[in-house]
């Protein structure tokens, strides 16, 4: 059971490592014995928007991410309170609440730069969680620190570099969209090259960032604005 798992300080390798391959929720609430335990991987299906501001800064990003199957029947296990076989709303908040607690602890799995300058952002925010077709969707406001002039460019990086967590972002014409942008902005969106399912399984199981071989592999997506 989980809340039986000996939980690990949050500051040390294991607990950041568990963290991650758990994708935030279960960094509240669980941890691994050692580094040799068995770690589950988690696979996101994902889009964003990126949000401005009448005077054409950027204001925030707005995230949908969608688990996989697997991942969203274990970490939605004994939350329908009322047994009727839907989870509401209601019945997801708290673990809502804990994704959106977590999310600082690995970068939100997002960086951002304005005209070349890195962003920071603020507290997240209009967190929820939808469970549908047996897929758990968390979607989420992050603004930036400061509102970010982006009379040039704005461009986001989204995933987990270390690819205990993998990103897609969508094939989709609204895979990163932007919102209330000045007239004449374009959106170009770069993603990393499609894995053989075998070199997939290899980085499921180490961390890339510390692996020499492979820490020159990109496994986030990136999408600028570009703006006349």
């Amino acid at each position: 059971m989980l809340n039986q798992l000996p939980l690990m300080p949050r500051t040390s390798p294991v607990a950041k490592r568990t963290a991650l391959r758990t994708l935030m929720a279960c960094a509240a609430l669980t941890s691994v014995a050692g580094p040799a335990a068995a770690h589950p991987h988690v696979f996101v299906t994902a889009r964003a928007e990126i949000l401005y501001a009448p005077d054409g800064a950027v204001r925030a990003l707005k995230h949908i991410w969608s688990f996989d199957e697997a991942y969203s029947a274990y970490i939605t296990q004994g939350l329908d309170k009322n047994g009727d076989g839907r989870l509401t709303a209601d019945e997801l908040a708290e673990l809502a609440k804990i994704n959106v607690e977590s999310l600082p602890d690995v970068g939100f799995f997002t960086t951002a730069k304005a005209n070349g300058k890195p962003q920071e952002f603020g507290t997240p925010t209009e967190a929820g969680l939808v469970f549908e077709s047996k897929i758990l969707t968390l979607t989420y406001s992050l603004p930036l620190k400061s509102p970010a002039p982006a009379n040039r460019s704005f461009g986001i990086e989204i995933g987990d570099p270390t690819y205990f967590v993998a990103f897609t972002i969508v094939d989709t014409p609204d895979a990163v969209i932007t919102r209330g942008a000045p007239q004449g902005c374009i959106v170009r969106v770069a993603r990393p090259p499609k894995l053989d399912p075998a070199v997939q399984q290899k980085l499921a199981q180490e961390d890339i960032t510390a692996t020499p071989d492979t820490s020159g592999l990109q496994v986030t997506t990136r999408a600028l604005v570009a703006c006349p």
